[in-house]
């Protein structure tokens, strides 16, 4: 089954239809998101935002922006590019969240519990109180804050040949968004930060290609509102929004490269696809027409695949098989016996989000650390067994609500087209009268019942919609 990547981007607190209201929050009492935080975290979340442990380092010469969605208040990254002869070096500060939430606290308890942000079409589960995430410790333009400031340097192919991080006081003088940066792009701007981030995102994606790395090129599927409730469309990322993640991805790899030289922390892994999966995957290439040559890798294939070719947008959907079993490998005393993830193709870890998500907080601590020659907090360390079994769980929950969220936007959006004929693409078959189809317009991934043909273009009849049930399912015409 193919797995959607769903962006929310109603406001927060917007106010949807009744029914689907109350569908979302049905929702959130099925998984048991949390609400709002009690007082006495948020007492403390407020004395906390008044008295962080600062750094002494100052860092707040260098002119640092931030890119994100637009209307992003919990920033976790600011970068600062410039050449360093004939690569780059790029100083990369992340939100310190250790500065504001020590270990032991109401509001570190209350991280734990959560794992990270939940976000749904009507409202954000934010991970910490946002007197801190959106506030105190969020690197918003023209305020200075601590960091821990990641110092990478590039040489003319892209690789890091050196990558330190250190904790420092940072200020970013811009907040940029990702259709003003592409803008500015396409549209010849001199801005030279935007020239650099172009040119290493896309230093780093040839390499990224070279050592066998892969991804899946489905589009985001967006909820919007529409004025009157939400809509659901698919918009193919930006490839500044590619650039920008290189930045973290690099970041990722070198935090990992880190922790398991060290033999302690914690990294993101996913096993390579086994030999039968690959080669059912080759075999429905084949069936399908699509040109894989033998001493081509998986990844590369997945590049040559256009969302508008009815086969390629089926293999894109079924390629998901290649991408399962991520989880998180924490280890202190001995390296993992395996420490990679199998898409990236090298060691990575998650420490560029920390407002947003647990895990980050202890590797970016352990790490700083390590570079400064120091012994890992014993509260890491103790930490660290903990985390794989914290995180999976706050992913198996936000993942579910994405999906029921947006399963119930998209049955609110057909409720009344029941009995109409759309155009669609098969692209799962399970059995001899079981699928799932692409409708291209709106955007909808939704079962059909009946005889169809995998890669197929087909039109479809909707049978069902039912936004009590969050549920959409359509028959072949």
């Amino acid at each position: 089954m193919a797995h959607r990547r769903v962006r929310i981007l109603a406001a927060p607190g917007s106010a949807p239809p009744n029914e689907l209201r109350a569908v979302f929050d049905a929702i959130h009492a099925k998984y048991a998101v949390p609400q709002q935080f009690s007082a006495d975290v948020e007492d403390e979340a407020r004395a906390l935002a008044t008295s962080p442990v600062l750094p002494t380092a100052d860092c707040t010469d260098l002119t640092f922006f931030t890119i994100d969605p637009v209307g992003s208040t919990d920033l976790d990254q600011a970068m600062h590019l410039q050449r360093d002869g004939a690569g780059h070096r790029v100083r990369y500060a992340i939100a310190d969240v250790p500065a504001f939430v020590p270990s032991g606290g109401l509001v570190d308890a209350e991280a734990r519990r959560r794992g990270q942000t939940i976000y749904a079409p009507d409202r954000r589960t934010p991970l910490h109180p946002t007197v801190i995430s959106e506030g105190a410790a969020s690197l918003l333009p023209d305020q200075v804050r601590p960091a821990f400031v990641w110092d990478l340097r590039l040489d003319a192919d892209g690789e890091v040949w050196s990558a330190d991080v250190g904790r420092a006081l940072v200020r970013s003088t811009d907040r940029l968004d990702y259709v003003s940066v592409q803008r500015a792009v396409d549209g010849g701007t001199l801005d030279e930060r935007l020239a650099l981030l172009r040119e290493v995102g896309e230093r780093r994606m040839r390499l990224e290609q070279a050592r066998g790395g892969a991804s899946l090129p489905l589009p985001d599927q967006e909820v919007v509102e529409n004025g009157e409730g939400y809509a659901v469309r698919l918009r193919p990322p930006l490839p500044a929004e590619d650039w920008n993640a290189q930045i973290s991805l690099m970041t990722g790899m070198a935090a990992a490269r880190l922790m398991l030289d060290a033999q302690v922390g914690i990294v993101r892994t996913m096993p390579a696809p086994d030999a039968g999966a690959l080669a059912s995957f080759r075999r429905q290439a084949a069936a399908l027409g699509a040109d894989w040559p033998a001493q081509t890798s998986y990844g590369a294939f997945l590049r040559t695949l256009r969302r508008d070719v009815p086969a390629h947008l089926a293999l894109i959907h079924e390629a998901t098989a290649l991408f399962r079993g991520a989880g998180y490998t924490a280890f202190d005393g001995a390296a993992p016996e395996y420490g990679e993830h199998a898409a990236v193709a090298a060691p990575y870890a998650h420490v560029t989000a920390p407002l947003r998500r647990l895990v980050d907080r202890f590797g970016l601590v352990a790490c700083e650390a390590l570079c400064r020659g120091v012994s890992v907090p014993e509260w890491v360390r103790e930490a660290l067994p903990t985390l794989p079994t914290l995180m999976t769980a706050s992913d198996q929950v936000a993942n579910a609500v994405d999906r029921e969220c947006t399963d119930a936007v998209e049955a609110a959006v057909l409720q009344h087209r029941v009995g109409e004929m759309f155009d669609a693409v098969v692209v799962d078959v399970r059995g001899e009268r079981d699928g799932r189809v692409q409708v291209l317009d709106p955007p909808v991934l939704a079962p059909v019942s009946g005889a169809v043909v995998l890669g197929a273009a087909i039109r479809v009849r909707l049978v069902r919609a039912d936004v009590q049930a969050h549920a959409v399912e359509f028959a072949p015409a």
